[in-house]
């Protein structure tokens, strides 16, 4: 038996038409997009143009400011790297995952930016005055995560983008933890939106978006073969070309436009009903325990994430018990420093993420076999 649940990391299992997908991408889109017009070649541009299309308007941008990265930590090393580039002021969070805390914090090491790191609260207006106390005239970039990693904790991303815009200052958003489970535009006031295709867009793994609204220039931090100015030694200019030196990922953007449309099928509102339901089922039937310690504040928004600890025992401890049981949660600081460090949890979380595909069924399952873990204790 294998229960997943930690689907904050990686969705599984995938729809039925992302497999189809996958499989028709190997065995119809062999060549290489944008190298080359013979058949082949032709055909796998279009599908991948098509996918590019199809991640555009989900997040209400333009195709051609839509790129296909590795994954959502290759995204964020390219806005945040490239948007700083020349140097400058760099704000980010205290929840933010180590794909834009650690090249922030790198950057800052190496006396190339000046850094500062915004604290987090349960109320919302306060952490939006703790990012705008922090601006300043030389302020280039703001990063901040939609919805935390670690806890789940949804982030005022629209107030957060209008103090960026009063300021002229660009707004980065991670959105790996909250794409495909919240409805999320450009049109939020996010200059730069990076997420992962292998989450809540349910695609395949080294999947991932960088989406522009085109107002700042992205220095690239990749130069390469892009299929277009191939005479001339200097990288293109223009997105997505810019941005995408090397090969396509074809059959993970085709898998990507087809975890889309399925997440479109489905409803975002009704995957966010379905596994929040899930998350408060789970929240009710163990926070009553005085062994469970379960990371939220009443006072926040949640997407379906919920980190617990059990008091006495290491998360590690109590995952590798549960996953001798069948059921998959991830435990430890979830590439998360920062936000451990934030909620106190030094020795990391357990962390429950379910997925559209989780069940009521699966998550009593869960909650006895928990339960158990703490009886043997005593």
């Amino acid at each position: 038996m294998i229960i997943n649940f930690d689907n904050a990391a990686t969705t599984y299992p995938k729809p039925n038409e992302v497999k189809y997908a996958v499989n028709d991408a190997v065995e119809r889109f062999g060549g290489n997009a944008g190298r080359g017009g013979h058949k082949l070649a032709m055909r796998t541009s279009e599908a991948v143009y098509c996918a590019r299309e199809t991640a555009a308007a989900f997040f209400g941008a333009e195709p051609e400011n839509t790129v296909f990265t590795l994954n959502c930590t290759a995204a964020l090393n390219m806005a945040i790297k490239g948007i700083m580039a020349d140097g400058g002021h760099l704000i980010i969070s205290h929840l933010e995952h180590n794909s834009a805390a650690r090249p922030a914090a790198a950057m800052a090491l190496e006396n190339k930016i000046s850094l500062s790191i915004a604290d987090v609260c349960d109320d919302d207006d306060m952490t939006v005055k703790n990012f705008e106390t922090l601006i300043r005239p030389e302020t280039k970039a703001v990063v901040c995560t939609a919805a935390s990693n670690v806890t789940g904790r949804i982030m005022p991303i629209k107030a957060i983008a209008e103090i960026c815009r009063k300021n002229d200052v660009c707004f980065i958003v991670d959105g790996a933890q909250a794409c495909g489970i919240i409805d999320m535009k450009m049109s939020d006031g996010i200059n730069i939106l990076c997420t992962a295709g292998h989450k809540g867009l349910y695609g395949i793994t080294g999947t991932g978006l960088l989406i522009s609204d085109g107002k700042y220039k992205i220095k690239p931090i990749i130069e390469g073969g892009t299929g277009s100015s191939s005479s001339s030694l200097i990288q293109p200019q223009q997105l997505p070309d810019s941005l995408e030196s090397g090969t396509v990922n074809v059959i993970g953007a085709v898998s990507v436009k087809a975890g889309i449309d399925f997440v479109k099928r489905i409803g975002i509102d009704k995957i966010y009903i379905h596994e929040t339901k899930l998350c408060n089922k789970f929240i009710s039937q163990l926070s009553d325990s005085p062994e469970i310690i379960i990371y939220r504040s009443p006072l926040c928004p949640y997407v379906p994430i919920v980190s617990f600890n059990i008091t006495g025992v290491l998360p590690e401890t109590a995952a590798q018990k549960l996953a001798d049981m069948g059921f998959c949660l991830r435990a430890g600081y979830h590439c998360a420093a920062l936000a451990h460090g934030a909620i106190g949890t030094e020795n990391g979380t357990i962390r429950f993420a379910p997925s559209i595909f989780s069940t009521e069924s699966d998550t009593e399952l869960l909650i006895n076999a928990i339960k158990s873990l703490f009886s043997e204790k005593n």
